[in-house]
């Protein structure tokens, strides 16, 4: 039993020296007798489907030139040439190419190194042979790679993608790698199915052929760098366009007296409404990162605390200045004189407002403070216990100096509100200005 065993395997060993001696340096032509009866080929290429475990040549020192392409839309072209399949077409009933199932073929194993997901091409498919031995093979398959992503100008964001082909056992002794097509023949293809699919655009398409070394091993490989920009459009009407036009309500709310006491509440629901907005744009916005646009979120959120709460404190000072109107301070005096004054507080400028106003030169504003000078006036009261002639007089006076303080704060509101809104002005105009740079490079 042993010597049997033992001359059988030496047969199947002669057996398979034989078959490859018989193809070193020779041309197989496929007998055609037979073949493309009855709609198949039963028996003619069985010998070369016994062989599919080996790599087609007929020198193994000569390696074997697989061709690939590939388009945007997924599909991985291969070619390559297989010796042993070769028939004159003449000979043959005029074929010139027929389909065979890929489980009877040698395939290169070509596979993508960003490759993240499980390959889920369909099982069973077939392959194009042509009369001279050359396989054309078509594989669908949707590959989802490592890409680098810089969202920082999201929406307005190019990316630079790649895709490195290479193979797995074979190294450039034994497999190489070309082109079957030219890279900007697949850039104009792919750029065709890009633009009418998805949301980016296909920029271009380059192409690098460095080798792989692993260990003692070289592989050879194509690397492919994909420009894709993404398309702004449907980010700006979703989150730009409604954000800015909350913005510019909260700005014209400005308009509303805040001694009215309406401004406040509508400020209050306009930013109730702008969080509902970023909770329901969440999902727009990119996961990693932080992107431009959060930013304008986040400074358009801001500014809109900032005028609610300047709007509270306005309210609040207007309300205190109407019932007891509280000392200004002297620096705030002068700021306020010094902003409205269009002689940049002259003396004469101010001698004159007091004087339209009423007052005596003794109460000039910025000399002393006008509490200071109510503290030292007599009351109503106590120039009726006294009988002072001036009573009237000093009670007008004092009128007069409580007034004018409610007027200078007032005045000081009014002095927030134009710097708050010139704020949301030069906000709006430079968030326009940048959308319409970004969306142009």
């Amino acid at each position: 039993m042993e010597g049997s065993w033992f001359h059988k395997e030496r047969f199947l060993l002669f057996l398979a020296l034989g078959l490859l001696i018989q193809g070193r340096g020779s041309t197989f032509i496929i007998n055609c007798s037979g073949f493309g009866q009855h709609g198949g080929y039963p028996t003619v290429l069985d010998s070369v489907f016994e062989r599919k475990a080996f790599r087609p040549v007929t020198n193994f020192s000569i390696p074997t030139l697989v061709n690939i392409s590939f388009t945007m839309s997924a599909i991985l072209d291969v070619v390559w040439d297989n010796p042993f399949i070769r028939w004159k077409p003449e000979e043959c009933e005029g074929i010139t190419k027929i389909s065979v199932a890929t489980k009877n073929l040698w395939l290169p194993d070509i596979f993508i190194i960003e490759f993240m997901n499980v390959d889920k091409t369909p099982k069973g498919l077939t392959a194009y042979v042509s009369n001279e031995g050359r396989i054309r093979y078509k594989k669908p398959m949707k590959v989802t790679s490592i890409c680098n992503l810089d969202i920082f100008y999201f929406p307005f964001d190019q990316q630079n993608c790649t895709l490195t082909f290479s193979s797995f056992l074979y190294t450039v002794e034994n497999m190489l790698l070309g082109m079957e097509k030219e890279v900007w023949e697949i850039a104009d293809t792919s750029r065709d199915i890009v633009q009418t699919h998805g949301e980016w655009e296909l920029l271009g398409i380059n192409k690098a052929t460095p080798k792989m070394s692993v260990g003692t091993s070289l592989y050879d490989q194509i690397m492919f760098y994909v420009a894709i920009r993404r398309r702004p459009r449907l980010y700006i009407i979703n989150l730009l366009v409604p954000s800015g036009f909350l913005v510019a309500i909260d700005a014209l709310s400005f308009y509303l007296p805040a001694e009215s006491g309406n401004r406040a509440p509508f400020k209050i629901t306009l930013l109730l409404g702008y969080n509902v907005f970023l909770l329901m744009m969440n999902e727009l916005l990119p996961t990693n990162g932080t992107p431009l646009i959060s930013v304008y979120f986040a400074l358009c959120l801001s500014l809109m605390v900032v005028s609610l709460l300047e709007t509270i404190f306005i309210t609040y000072l207007l309300h205190l200045a109407t019932s007891q109107p509280p000392p200004m301070p002297q620096w705030l005096h002068s700021l306020i004189l010094y902003c409205t004054s269009p002689t940049k507080c002259c003396p004469t400028a101010l001698q004159k407002r007091n004087k339209a106003m009423g007052l005596p030169p003794a109460h000039l504003p910025g000399v002393k403070e006008p509490v200071e000078l109510v503290g030292k006036m007599p009351g109503p009261r106590e120039t009726e216990l006294n009988g002072c002639p001036g009573s009237t007089k000093a009670q007008q006076e004092d009128e007069t100096q409580k007034q004018h303080l409610v007027n200078l704060w007032v005045q000081f509101s009014h002095m927030m509100d134009t710097l708050l809104f010139r704020l949301y002005l030069l906000f709006m105009t430079t968030s326009v200005v940048t959308v319409i740079v970004l969306w142009n490079t």
